[in-house]
């Protein structure tokens, strides 16, 4: 069997029953603005026998509570590292904070370069880099960064965005298009909350609104540290409760961004104000639009993207992927096995049989890019 199937078959196996032998690490990096921690999980070597070099891998999470201790970011490491590669997961502490800060992957993926040199665990060549959901795009984006071009490999982006006011109008409304063809699927109210929490009073209109992106980003936090879909009723009393405290002049605005769990916004109302937040999260952040930094990217990619994502619709991993330079040879994979966050388990399940076997080709073919 050749190597990378090895790996792929690695890979699923620890998936699905869990990993064995295995190290994990706590170490500190240096990013160069502060120290951040990291977890590096590498094999555990046979008894008796020597510590070899392995590939490398670094991995970096999306805008999330839990940061790299996020279930599936684990299970998904171990998985790597079951592989037979050394694995490291950064902590992006802003991210964690729900702080849409794109410019820290570049220093991140930096400061995890030096921790897996200086580890010893690595072999002397360059790494892949693997980067989830709003870290997917900036993680590839940064494989074309001058400073870090030598030391990676190639990359893979699970679930990332590519055309940012695309993606907010679909947080917003739940309409998506590609290649002239008009979709829809239910927004995950997340996204649209930690947009909002971010950029909201950047917006003309919307300068004092203070109160109501305070309450949105404690809504976002609470839905990522209970780990409970974000449109579900469990919610509506914390809303409630965020409500009361929004001056009454503004509380129409919260009511839009985050209604209760049985009712739909209004898309006459929530368009216009997509294109607001997008605007102005130009303004605040260049780096949130990633075309740019995209263009500087020779190293081959691997786009894979879940087809029934209410976070990020599947149409910005096919974009994301088109949106490439042609010298990056990149792949793209678009399943319905997984989701965003694991919204649609039962139809996941009904579809492994046919998709896995795709889905594994793609792996073998990514996991071979170190």
């Amino acid at each position: 069997m050749p190597l990378r199937r090895l790996r792929a078959v690695r890979f699923a196996r620890a998936w699905v029953a869990g990993p064995a032998g295995l190290i994990e690490d706590e170490i500190a990096l240096e990013r160069g603005d502060r120290t951040v921690p990291a977890t590096l999980v590498r094999p555990r070597p046979p008894s008796g026998r020597p510590v070899g070099r392995l590939p490398g891998w670094i991995v970096l999470h999306g805008i999330t509570r839990p940061g790299r201790a996020h279930p599936q970011l684990v299970r998904f490491t171990r998985g790597l590292a079951s592989t037979g590669a050394a694995a490291i997961v950064p902590e992006v502490p802003e991210w964690r904070e729900l702080s849409l800060s794109p410019h820290l992957a570049a220093p991140t993926v930096r400061a995890a370069v030096a921790g897996l040199r200086i580890s010893g665990a690595v072999r002397d060549e360059p790494v892949g880099v693997v980067g989830f959901s709003f870290g997917a795009p900036h993680a590839v984006a940064a494989s074309g960064h001058p400073e870090l071009s030598d030391d990676v490999a190639g990359s893979i982006a699970f679930g990332g965005y590519c055309d940012l006011e695309r993606t907010i109008r679909f947080m917003m409304t739940g309409a998506h298009d590609w290649s002239g063809r008009a979709h829809h699927l239910r927004p995950d109210p997340y996204g649209r909350w930690i947009v909002a929490a971010n950029y909201l009073t950047a917006a003309p209109g919307h300068e004092a609104a203070t109160d109501v992106a305070r309450a949105l980003r404690r809504l976002a936090a609470q839905a990522g540290e209970a780990a409970v879909p974000s449109w579900d009723p469990c919610y509506d009393p914390l809303k409630d409760e965020l409500r009361r405290s929004i001056a009454e002049e503004r509380r129409t605005l919260f009511d839009l961004l985050a209604p209760h769990s049985s009712r739909d916004l209004d898309p006459t109302a929530a368009l216009p104000l997509a294109d607001e937040l997008a605007a102005a999260a130009r303004r605040v952040d260049p780096a949130i639009e990633p075309a740019g930094a995209l263009a500087s990217v020779r190293r081959q990619v691997h786009v894979l993207h879940g087809r029934r994502d209410h976070l990020i619709p599947f149409s910005e991993g096919m974009r994301l992927h088109d949106t490439l330079p042609a010298p990056t040879r990149s792949r793209l994979t678009v399943t319905g096995l997984f989701g965003h966050s694991a919204q649609d388990p039962l139809a996941s399940l009904l579809r492994s049989v046919s998709e896995a076997p795709r889905f594994l080709r793609a792996l073998d073919q990514a996991l071979a890019l170190v």
